[in-house]
């Protein structure tokens, strides 16, 4: 597993055993606003890792890198290296949208289509072609459902609109829509913090369980939940990579006097 030591100011990253992602060296720029500062991290597969720092450090602007979101931003500019399995995600020859298929996204207010819950999940398969029949596409979009922990909920109510579902219910099904393409990699960015204590609690379980056999990276203001859920935490503050490691060594004996300030309170 990866950890970070500091010598001097400058963190020295120990690479991952087994990292799905590797990020060398990225900066985020809006115009001629400097967002993030050469940034160097590797995210662990099949483990939960936590983004932690405080509002506008940073955090969310490196998530959107791993599945390309701020190309849509005509102002943001990325340099520096990232690349899943090896492969450089911005290449120009690479498909933008077969990479978004691999890199799955839940953001923070629940985002269902306005469509029927089915269509939810059927949608990302259908137009990725993964299914070759009408039954393989019903079979995917049950097992999808089943693996967010919803078919006992909403399997006599297919049809109905995911729209009318709860807050809850409503997270979890795009858990379920972001897993039906296939991926290897989920990002969810503050996916629990438009939801009440027990659906918190019931997507928390579901993170552990999808852990197995995904890559999760998550963003949160929650530092209990991070240290709850997630086996790495990296510490953004004011757009640079304080402090990666360990979530237990993070939070009980962090190498950086600033992560141990935000994770005391004093500030954030």
């Amino acid at each position: 597993m990866e950890h970070q030591v500091v010598e001097g100011s400058k963190p020295v990253t120990v690479p991952a055993l087994d990292p799905t992602i590797t990020a060398r060296g990225v900066n985020v720029f809006y115009g001629d606003k400097q967002a993030i500062f050469d940034v160097d991290v590797d995210v662990p597969r099949n483990a939960i890792t936590s983004f932690i720092g405080p509002s506008g450090c940073g955090k969310s602007t490196f998530l959107r890198c791993i599945n390309r979101m701020n190309d849509t931003i005509p102002i943001c500019t990325v340099t520096g290296d990232i690349r899943i399995d090896g492969e450089d995600i911005y290449d120009p020859r690479l498909d933008v949208v077969e990479l978004r298929a691999r890199v799955g996204m839940v953001f923070q207010k629940p985002n269902p289509f306005p469509k029927s819950i089915y269509e939810n999940i059927a949608y990302g398969p259908r137009i990725h072609g993964l299914t070759r029949s009408k039954k393989e596409l019903d079979e995917l979009v049950e097992k999808c459902l089943e693996k967010a922990g919803l078919l006992k909920e909403v399997k006599d109510r297919m049809n109905e609109p995911g729209t009318g579902l709860s807050g809850g219910q409503q997270q979890r099904l795009c858990i379920a829509r972001a897993i039906a393409t296939r991926p290897e990699v989920i990002l969810m960015d503050e996916p629990c913090s438009a939801l009440d204590p027990i659906a918190t609690a019931k997507v928390e379980e579901l993170m552990e369980e999808l852990k197995e056999n995904y890559t999760i990276i998550i963003v949160t203001h929650s530092m209990q939940q991070a240290a709850r859920v997630s086996q790495r935490t990296a510490f953004f503050h004011l757009g640079k990579l304080v402090e990666n490691g360990d979530t237990r060594q993070i939070f009980t004996n962090p190498s950086d006097k600033r992560t141990q300030d935000y994770i005391t309170g004093r500030f954030g």
